[in-house]
């Protein structure tokens, strides 16, 4: 199976103290024989929120130790860069016009559309923006993957 983890997902997965990073951690060792999806999306939102002190405090780090931060993950067998898929375009409106809004609204339908169109099932914390939309979501600490 491929998965692809969303923003917060890698987040909790990097950094030691994210509230998440154990449950986290403890998800990516069930995944030994899976793969684990990178997008553009998920690989600028990981660089982005590593390079943010807002988010990071004192521990922000630099654009070159967030990139290391990224290839050490890339450095994982299991771990792959997925591109869009031809006809992706479409999906994503079709996604965007699904969820009306929200925090993370454009993040989110493009996050749903990408698993869809490259045949992932997307991983989560986030039970919110999910609950009526079409696909595979495994939302993490909850049963099951819709």
């Amino acid at each position: 199976m491929t998965y692809l983890p969303d923003i917060n997902l890698w987040m909790a997965l990097a950094v030691e103290g994210h509230t998440h990073h154990a449950e986290a951690q403890a998800w990516l060792e069930e995944c030994e024989e899976d793969m684990l999806a990178f997008c553009r999306v998920t690989e600028m939102g990981l660089l982005r929120l590593l390079t943010n002190a807002s988010v990071m405090g004192r521990d922000v780090l630099t654009p070159e130790q967030a990139w290391r931060v990224r290839d050490g993950f890339a450095d994982d067998d299991r771990v792959v860069f997925l591109p869009e898929a031809p006809g992706f375009d479409g999906r994503w409106r079709e996604y965007s016009e699904i969820r009306k809004g929200g925090q993370n609204f454009w993040n989110d339908a493009y996050l749903a559309a990408f698993a869809e169109a490259a045949d992932c099932t997307l991983v989560t914390f986030d039970r919110g923006p999910w609950k009526n939309g079409r696909g595979r979501v495994r939302v993490l600490g909850a049963d099951g993957v819709r």
